[in-house]
């Protein structure tokens, strides 16, 4: 069974040994992916710490949660109960960049990805931009992906299916807030559909 894990439980080992904790329920609706945490995110204990990131206004907006929250790590404990949205790494090697990741920690993070997926039942995965995608593609599923659009993915992982938003860094400036929005949007309507329309 998928074990309830926040930033606030006693036992959180993950925060413990130095990174960022993941925020897990059993019966999942979506799961987030990054590729590894922040050093900033570890520090702050949630995802998506910086203020310039767009990612809080867009998932505001999209319809993903019933009623919009304020960045910490009490709203991702809210999201996981209320809306039933996960939140997890790849890897859990806190780094500045994420080229400084080794193959071995793709390939030991893809089999605690598979466990979390096979515990948790998230039917989609939602990765944060192209370059995660790929990386993922890369070190776990063994494929080399050309060009990347934003969307559902044709790969699946442990039985769930794969959606790609745009990175909502500030350093992305090829897409908009409201681009981001409308990639959420689809992801929330996705979300919302029947498993047997997907």
């Amino acid at each position: 069974m998928c074990p309830i894990q926040t930033a606030t439980a006693a036992d959180c080992s993950q925060a413990a040994a130095g990174t960022l904790p993941d925020y897990l329920a059993p019966a999942l609706r979506l799961l987030s992916v990054g590729i590894n945490p922040s050093l900033r995110a570890v520090r702050e204990g949630f995802y998506f710490p910086n203020p310039q990131n767009r990612f809080w206004p867009a998932l505001n907006a999209s319809g993903l949660l019933a009623a919009p929250v304020m960045p910490g790590p009490d709203a991702m404990a809210l999201i996981v109960r209320r809306d039933r949205i996960g939140f997890t790494d790849l890897c859990k090697t806190p780094s500045s960049m994420a080229h400084q990741l080794r193959a071995d920690d793709y390939r030991s993070g893809a089999a605690r990805l598979a466990r979390i997926v096979a515990d948790c039942r998230p039917p989609l995965l939602w990765f944060h931009g192209a370059t995660a995608f790929r990386a993922f593609c890369r070190h776990v599923l063994g494929t080399a992906p050309g060009a990347v659009e934003p969307g559902l993915q044709a790969p699946t992982f442990a039985g769930a299916q794969i959606f790609v938003t745009p990175n909502p860094s500030p350093a992305n400036a090829r897409y908009r807030l409201a681009d981001l929005i409308d990639g959420y949007r689809r992801l929330a309507a996705l979300v919302a559909a029947p498993a047997t329309a997907r």
